[in-house]
């Protein structure tokens, strides 16, 4: 199974490292987090990543290109350009990079992959981490033979939660609950190549159109994730997640 990687968007709301960079290289842990959401999927077996360029894509495609290099002990020879790679630390990935336009809309880079990708894969966008059982994701999606499953997960709120009496005694404060109860894309899905039907052309919005129809269809299913979920939209949360990393206490890091 393929795993697809929406990475072509500009990230204009993390405009403090996305103006030298793609989102999905901005690092955490050392690590860009497109490694990190790789290491998730590949922890569960899937290992044939096809990632969708846009923004800045040449950067992503020369940090693959270059992977031994980012992540070795290396000696170069620089009279005769020969390099020695000493400690080798590489991953058994397959990755098919391939150019979706800088202004190509979510549903016309998941287009553009259509000849790369089998009956059934994955899909995911290159900025979000979560403890997604990826085995019981998949296991569900077959289970139900509809045409795509849509993991949905409860954000946390922003601020935390104040419970105040008519005396003003605060009587329970909760650090970050859960928000206002709804569910959300989670962006973890699960879809069959019969998806493509619904999308049209490079302006065509993925969360918009395409899953309003399959959802009318009765053709879209929800995976309620419960646990850790987080999308890096802001420098907030770059500093949220490289703090849980730092710490130790990375929930996504099942690997």
């Amino acid at each position: 199974m393929q795993l697809i990687i929406l990475a072509g968007g500009r990230g204009t709301r993390i405009s403090e490292e996305s103006i030298v960079k793609p989102k999905p290289l901005v690092e955490i842990g050392g690590m860009p987090i497109i490694w990190h959401i790789m290491k998730i999927y590949s922890s569960f077996g899937i290992k044939d990543f096809i990632i969708c360029c846009g923004y800045k894509g040449y950067l992503i495609k020369e940090y693959f290109s270059n992977f031994y290099l980012h992540s070795s002990d290396v000696t170069i020879n620089l009279k005769d350009n020969n390099i020695k790679i000493h400690k080798k630390t590489s991953e058994d990935w397959n990755v098919t990079l391939i150019d979706t336009g800088e202004d190509t809309q979510t549903g016309g880079r998941i287009l553009r992959a259509k000849e790369y990708v089998d009956e059934q894969f994955c899909l995911t966008y290159g900025d979000g981490l979560a403890n997604v059982d990826i085995k019981k994701l998949i296991s569900f999606h077959s289970s139900h033979k509809k045409l795509a499953t849509m993991t949905v997960v409860q954000p946390l709120g922003r601020f935390g939660a104040v419970e105040v009496d008519s005396d003003n005694n605060v009587n329970n404060f909760t650090e970050k609950p859960k928000g206002d109860g709804q569910w959300v894309n989670g962006g973890f899905f699960v879809l069959s190549k019969k998806i493509f039907s619904y999308l049209k052309n490079d302006n065509t919005i993925w969360e918009k159109e395409p899953l309003e129809e399959l959802s009318k269809c009765k053709e879209l299913k929800s995976f309620k994730h419960q646990e850790f979920w987080c999308p890096m939209d802001t420098l907030r949360d770059k500093e949220f997640l490289e703090n849980l990393w730092q710490k130790k206490r990375a929930p996504w890091k099942i690997w």
